[in-house]
Parts: structure tokens; C-alpha cells; sequence
């Protein structure tokens, strides 16, 4: 799969609120103390089986992620609190085969050139779930970098694997494989973004930001941990 114009906004939370909404078996993993969690507009696309074509119409889609940063046995990785999506059958397919909470969701990505800033809208729609809506406007700035070891910036961004969670609580691995990101400063002006109401997460605070470069991902099927 390839994900562009995917931006990294940022907000610190107090561990002890991001917490309660993990699963036991997973730590949650921290920063100098302080739990971070994400909002992540991107687009999806060229999504298909390794060695097969991409489908028209089902493999390319919006998706905004809201996330948070764990470990299990020491690795490190990803949980996702939400992933809206305006494919329906993606939606349907992360649910039942990695036991990711995908929702449906009305949304819209506008760029009038590649120079100008990217608008994104996002309404979640999925039946009986909490609203949740995001609108923004953000762009690169400055001179693209790799985030070194020990940063703030690696920290975030070097993670190869994400956890879930079935209805039954058993906690599943599925491993990601991608290039370092190749990461830019960001500027966003945020209109509406409810995506963490539903959790207690205060995002009125201005964001961390970062924006990254279209990277190719691959990914494998989840198995328990």
C-alpha cells in the first residue's frame, strides 16, 4: 500500500486518562513521562495482496487514524483508538480480519496544486458509534529530514508493528515494514476536531506537526500475542 499527504498532529495527554482506554496486557509508552496521542489524516492507495493488482474503487481511500504509543514484551508499536474510512468494505475487512475499530466515515481531500495546502474533511457515520468530525487545512515547510535515534521525532515515528484487540480481549501483532520516513515541519489550521471527545482527550492545546513524504508500506496479517 502507499500512504500520502499524511500528516502527524500530535497532543500531549496525561498518561493516567490514555491509559484507562488500553488493554492490561499492553504498556503504555511514554515520552519524558508524558503519553502522546495522534490524529492522522492520509490517503490510502494502491492498497492490495502482495503480488496481486489493486482493485479500482476498493483500493484507494481516505483514512484518518486517532492513536496511541504501546509495548508488549518490549517491542513497540501502535493502538489505534479509532480509524475512519470512507471505503466500506476496507472498513468491514480491518474489523473482521485485524480486529481494528475502522468506522465509516463521509470524507474529502482538496489540493487545488501540488504547492498549495491540503483541505481535509472527515464526518464519521458508522451506526452506533460516537460522532467524531475533523476539519483542516495543513502543509509542509522547510527542508525534508529523517528523524535521528533518541528524538522526539523518532520516538513517534519508528514503529513497525500495531496491537489490537478482539471482542474476546486477546491481543494480536501485525507487523509493518516501510523505508525511514522522510518527514517535514508542518503548518495546520484546525477548524473542528471532536475525533478524541468520545475518550477525554483535551486537543485545544496547539499540536506537534509533522508531515510526511508518500511512503510504500507493507503489512502482514495479525496473529495473537
Amino acid at each position: 500500500m502507499t500512504w500520502s499527504e499524511l500528516l502527524f498532529a500530535h497532543w500531549r495527554v496525561e498518561p493516567e486518562v490514555v491509559r484507562k482506554h488500553l488493554p492490561p496486557e499492553l504498556e503504555l509508552d511514554t515520552y519524558q513521562g508524558s503519553a502522546w496521542v495522534g490524529v492522522v489524516p492520509f490517503l490510502m492507495s494502491d492498497t492490495a495482496p502482495r503480488c496481486c493488482p489493486a482493485i479500482p474503487g476498493l483500493s484507494k481511500f481516505l483514512e484518518l487514524n486517532v492513536r496511541t504509543y504501546v509495548t508488549k514484551d518490549g517491542k513497540p508499536g501502535v493502538w489505534f483508538f479509532s480509524l475512519d474510512a470512507n471505503n466500506a468494505f476496507a472498513v468491514r475487512a480491518a474489523r473482521t480480519t485485524f480486529h481494528l475499530p475502522y468506522m465509516d466515515a463521509r470524507m474529502s481531500l482538496e489540493q487545488a496544486n501540488a504547492k498549495s495546502a491540503i483541505h481535509y474533511k472527515s464526518r464519521r457515520t458508522h451506526r452506533n458509534e460516537p460522532s467524531a468530525n475533523f476539519i483542516g487545512s495543513y502543509e509542509p515547510v522547510g527542508d525534508p529530514f529523517h528523524a535521528q535515534p533518541n528524538t522526539f521525532e523518532h520516538w513517534l515515528t519508528s514503529r513497525y508493528c500495531l496491537y489490537s484487540a478482539n471482542k474476546k480481549g486477546e491481543i494480536f501483532r501485525g507487523e509493518i515494514n516501510h523505508p525511514p520516513w522522510t518527514l517535514r515541519n508542518a503548518n495546520c489550521e484546525i477548524q473542528q476536531n471532536t475525533m478524541g471527545e468520545s475518550y477525554g482527550f483535551d486537543f485545544t492545546a496547539p499540536p506537534n506537526l509533522l508531515y510526511a513524504d508518500t511512503i510504500k508500506v507493507q503489512g502482514w496479517w495479525a496473529t495473537r500475542c
